[in-house]
């Protein structure tokens, strides 16, 4: 679609303009989902293998803990973002019916807020009470307008559902969680742990340079940070690894 408006601001071309706009910030909840899943599922399985590759000397146990741990993240991500939505969600719709209440029961406290508002955002005190007064004669409007300023709800416009963001939450972990394994399928115990730590870290980069896209910070910061995050993370993993069966009294886990 053209983004450049016609020299008329055509009702058609306004509905359009706010249908693509709406869409757009859509997606980017939905990117923000798919990117917080990729991460979590990068680091968190890489810190599983990692202290198991470091506690034994056979590669199957890392394996088989990296499987587990990757299936449990899907699901558990999934069913959290499930419920964390549906709950939001919920919340919000119960927010709303107590705005309804107050348009409806208690205009004049409903159109005072407004103004109220209104002048917060800037406009003189006589325009910001003449604009309320406009509002508060169409009740719907007047509440749409309360529930997006005053307790900053999108409403109706907001899309996706939480079966939605669950998919995207847990399919992402899932990804994410596949990149660590994978050397451990493919290459000896002693390569695969440094086979898991640069293949993740490469991954990480790469989703700090694409997430600096819609975040508009420099990409080579945005890579680095989340690359070094995931350093940390199999690096500590490997170090207490390697440390625990000391710790308590066993012997490293041989083949």
């Amino acid at each position: 679609m053209d983004d450049q408006p016609p020299t008329e601001f055509s009702r058609s071309w306004i509905r359009e303009h706010l249908a693509e706009e709406r869409r757009r910030a859509s997606l980017l909840g939905e990117i923000r989902e798919a990117i917080f899943g990729a991460q979590d599922g990068l680091v968190s399985t890489l810190a599983v293998v990692s202290t198991v590759a470091g506690a034994s000397s056979d590669k199957y146990p890392v394996l088989i803990a990296g499987i587990a741990s990757g299936l449990a993240g899907v699901f558990s991500m999934a069913a959290g973002e499930f419920m964390s939505s549906k709950s939001q969600r919920e919340i919000f719709e119960a927010q709303i019916v107590g705005e309804r209440e107050e348009v409806a029961e208690r205009p004049g406290e409903a159109l005072a807020e407004m103004a109220y508002m209104l002048e917060e955002d800037g406009l003189p005190s006589a325009e910001a009470a003449s604009v309320a007064t406009v509002i508060a004669q169409h009740p719907e409007v007047l509440l749409k307008t309360m529930v997006e300023k005053e307790l900053g709800l999108a409403g109706e416009h907001a899309e996706g559902t939480p079966l939605q963001g669950a998919l995207i939450m847990g399919g992402a972990f899932g990804l994410g969680a596949v990149v660590p394994i994978l050397p451990y399928l493919l290459l000896p115990h002693g390569m695969a742990i440094w086979g898991a730590l640069l293949a993740t870290g490469a991954v990480l980069f790469g989703i700090g340079i694409v997430k600096s896209r819609w975040t508009r910070r420099n990409w080579l910061r945005s890579g680095v940070e989340i690359l070094l995050l995931g350093a940390f993370a199999g690096i500590a993993g490997y170090f207490f690894g390697s440390l625990l069966p000391g710790l308590l009294g066993a012997p490293p886990v041989a083949a």
